[in-house]
């Protein structure tokens, strides 16, 4: 068997990795191949395109980059039909793989897509394309499972992978441990992110040299951008590659929205969401998104169990606020902490990569004797 994995972010890359791992339980003797990151190669797959060179967020963002996803896209559909894989498998990512999943269907490709697209969020339309050019859709959040069901399409939901890559860092004595670093900073793993976010977080461990700040960089971002920021200030640390030692090791954290949202919670860390795009991208997304939250945390919860300052509310003093409260407030810290328990409990336990090649396996077999 010859699989093609298609992630174009750092959490697909994680999630694409354990998957990889779990298959290779049931195809020993499979080849695998991504557009993905370090994490999926090390795990053995050969890397033919670099998530950092796909990852662009933001409806202006994607314009600007046109050129190159168009570059991505033609690159990724020669290669398939050149190399002709067995089954090509989706991670999240849906501006580029729905394009992806269309040309591949209509070449006779099996489509399986693990991580759902956010389609409740927006582009709810995109339900009928995933009915059309999918053959085995994957989900990981407990309400998407009824989202389908309501268009009479039938999904395997596995649990949130999460808890695969975080069960190390899960003991409670390393949870326990001393604390060196008052705030831990994730700026988030694209470029314009940490453009847009890191500014303001310089600026509060600028602003309060009493605290200690660290920085959780992002491999796909090089080292330069953060210095462009903080190499001039005394109480923050930059480290790569240790997101998770980094927040277990810190009383509280300031995180750009995304799957480290999520993160933070189930390892137990108080935390407040931030979020500042393009004016253009803003102004756009405000029209279009469908839900309440931003933040995975709360959208499961379905409650704003955490802050999400988002553009104007991305301030230096909005932030610098909420940092004094994760850090002195015992009732917001202990109401959040509850409520990540609450989390845990949804998101189910451990396995979700697992009982995802299982599914994946088992569809490949019907799909063979069928």
């Amino acid at each position: 068997m010859n699989f093609l994995l298609l992630a174009g972010e750092s959490s697909g890359d994680l999630h694409g990795a354990n998957l990889i791992k779990n298959l290779r339980e049931f195809y020993p003797e499979s080849t695998f191949y991504c557009f993905g990151g370090d994490k999926m190669a090390a795990a053995g797959a050969k890397l033919l395109l670099h998530y950092r060179e796909m990852a662009f967020m933001g409806f202006y963002e994607v314009l600007k980059n046109l050129p190159k996803i168009l570059k991505n896209l033609s690159y990724c559909k020669k290669w398939i039909t050149q190399n002709r894989p067995d089954a090509i498998i989706y991670i999240d990512f849906p501006g580029f793989n729905m394009r992806i999943a269309k040309f591949a269907k209509a070449k006779g490709y099996l489509n399986i897509y693990y991580i759902s697209p956010q389609i409740w969020a927006w582009k709810e339309r995109r339900v009928y394309q995933i009915k059309r050019d999918i053959d085995l859709m994957i989900t990981i959040l407990p309400f998407e499972k009824n989202f389908y069901e309501k268009y009479n399409y039938k999904v395997e939901y596995v649990g949130h992978p999460l808890y695969d890559a975080l069960d190390d860092y899960l003991n409670p004595s390393i949870i326990n441990q001393n604390k060196p670093y008052d705030i831990a900073f994730l700026p988030g793993s694209r470029l314009q992110e940490v453009h847009n976010v890191l500014p303001v977080m310089a600026e509060i461990a600028r602003r309060n040299p009493e605290y200690s700040f660290v920085v959780a960089g992002a491999p796909s971002v090089d080292e330069h951008i953060y210095g462009l920021y903080i190499s001039d200030i005394t109480n923050i640390e930059l480290h790569f590659g240790k997101t998770y030692q980094l927040l277990n090791r810190s009383k509280a954290a300031i995180v750009t929205s995304g799957t480290a949202t999520l993160e933070t919670a189930l390892l137990g860390v108080p935390f407040a969401v931030v979020y500042k795009g393009s004016p253009v991208s803003f102004w756009i997304a405000k029209r279009l998104v469908k839900v309440k939250y931003i933040s995975l945390v709360n959208l499961i919860l379905n409650k704003k169990a955490v802050p999400e300052l988002i553009q104007s509310e991305c301030s230096v003093y909005k932030v610098e606020e909420w940092v004094r409260k994760l850090l002195k407030d015992q009732k917001v810290i202990d109401a959040q902490k509850e409520e990540f328990l609450i989390l845990r409990e949804k998101l189910g336990g451990k396995g979700a990569s697992k009982r995802a090649a299982t599914a994946i396996f088992n569809h490949i077999e019907k799909t063979k004797n069928a």
